[in-house]
């Protein structure tokens, strides 16, 4: 019997040509598309691979709902191999793939992750007491600085030291490096991924892993041999779990996903909260009603209360949709013949659910590049119109912890500072690595936020 497919109208476009639009214009890249052929639209690859890009909620659903052995998944995401190892949660497929989020998903939720907020809030004060009143700092290193510093805390369960500083520096260096224009073209061309070198960039790369694997190995060790100290850190509770074979995971597993919950975790946290203070200065509307809601709290509120505020909430909401960290959940490669809105999908096929296109639906969300956080408290919106931290199998096993995170920040931040903008003019993201981010030089200023006196109550 022979089988027809039929794929989406979409562009002809010289790879190359292509290629370079994706890599410098990652927005007005899928902008264009859709534009001209609309939801559903086909990438033309060399020979016979084809990528399909979908961005209706239907859509969405049915890639989501979708049998898992449908699409092999970590494939479709080797290009971080090199950094996340073979082990990655984002890298395996099937029941492996399973059974290792089934063991990574408890530390980030419930009682333990909600045992982190002093933590989280501790450490965005160390920082931001290291700033300079009224003089201007680099807003985006100073929330990469928290974020990391949460990792290493919360996660490896190292903070002050030798080790942590060395890790800190270490991981620092690496992150920056791979968020530079040229490793953020690299990622894109095998031809630059050689390693000639410590001088060659990516060799450069290749030593900065070598020397964080020896860091985290090590802590590993150190860690299995502490048995019974009760730690709450991520990786002594991953140390300690138990897959239903009864199996612990090996050194490279821990190794693998602590990697994983570092790149995940680190530098998207911190390019959304670089976004948050953005927003928050080019709104002036806005900054008053969260610092409204944020006067409600009184002082050292608890972290659980702080995360349950519904302004604060929805600036967060609004922050991930209008200029999500991510523009595409993660690619899936057609196994058997599948049909998505009508169109049959042959094997090979790669289907890629665009993130930032459905945050963009002027019919889900009116006037789609205002921000407007109120949105977000006028309606509930489904994981398949709103998706910041994709879908299905594949959905982020920390978007809990990370919008806690996020709250706790923010909320510790505005607090005690205000902060505003040196350069008002307005700006667009641009890649960083594999995601897209604030310009990395934006330069803010902090000045002590203003107490406002009670109103006197009316007699």
């Amino acid at each position: 019997m022979t089988v027809t497919y039929n794929l989406p109208d979409g562009p002809k476009v010289p790879y190359t040509l292509r290629l370079i639009k994706f890599i410098t214009q990652p927005l007005k890249y899928v902008e264009d598309f859709a534009k001209v052929y609309g939801d559903n639209f086909t990438i033309w690859g060399r020979r016979e691979t084809h990528i399909v890009y979908f961005s209706h909620p239907k859509a969405l659903e049915q890639i989501f709902t979708a049998d898992a052995s449908s699409f092999e998944t970590g494939g479709g995401n080797g290009i971080l191999r090199f950094l996340l190892g073979d082990n990655s949660l984002i890298l395996i497929d099937g029941d492996r793939h399973q059974r290792q989020r089934q063991l990574l998903t408890p530390p980030f939720h419930g009682e333990r992750m909600r045992a982190y907020g002093q933590t989280i809030r501790e450490i965005t004060q160390q920082v931001t007491n290291e700033w300079n009143i009224g003089k201007r700092f680099n807003i985006r290193a100073s929330m990469q600085e928290i974020t990391l510093r949460v990792i290493l805390r919360v996660v490896f369960g190292v903070d002050e030291g030798p080790l942590f500083q060395e890790l800190r520096q270490l991981l620092t260096s690496l992150l920056d490096f791979m968020g530079s224009p040229l490793i953020s073209t690299a990622f894109f061309f095998s031809f630059m991924q050689k390693d000639l070198g410590a001088w060659s960039p990516w060799g450069r790369i290749k030593r900065l892993l070598q020397q964080i694997d020896q860091l985290i190995y090590a802590l590993i060790r150190e860690r299995r041999a502490e048995s019974g100290q009760n730690r709450q850190d991520i990786l002594s509770l991953l140390i300690s779990a138990r897959y239903e074979d009864g199996q612990a995971m090996s050194d490279e597993e821990l190794r693998d996903e602590l990697m994983t919950m570092l790149v995940a975790g680190h530098e998207t946290t911190a390019s959304a909260l670089t976004w948050v203070f953005y927003w928050l200065d080019r709104l002036p509307e806005v900054s008053e009603k969260l610092s409204q809601e944020l006067e409600t709290l009184g002082a050292n509120p608890e972290p659980s209360i702080v995360a349950k505020l519904p302004y604060l909430t929805a600036v967060c909401q609004e922050t991930l949709r209008i200029y999500p960290i991510l523009v595409n959940a993660f690619f899936r490669i057609v196994k058997s013949p599948i049909e998505i809105m009508g169109y049959k999908l042959p094997v090979g096929t790669a289907v890629v659910p665009s993130i930032y296109l459905a945050h963009h639906r002027p019919e889900v969300y009116p006037q789609p590049q205002q921000f407007k956080p109120e949105r977000f408290l006028e309606k509930q919106f489904s994981s398949y119109e709103f998706l910041p931290f994709g879908g299905g199998n594949r959905r982020c096993i920390g978007l809990v912890f990370a919008q806690y995170e996020m709250k706790i920040v923010l909320a510790t931040i505005l607090s005690n500072f205000q902060l505003s903008l040196v350069n008002k003019r307005p700006v667009r993201p641009v890649r960083r690595g594999l995601t897209i981010a604030a310009p990395a030089g934006m330069q803010m200023i902090a000045t002590p936020q203003v107490k406002r006196a009670s109103k006197p109550a009316l007699v």
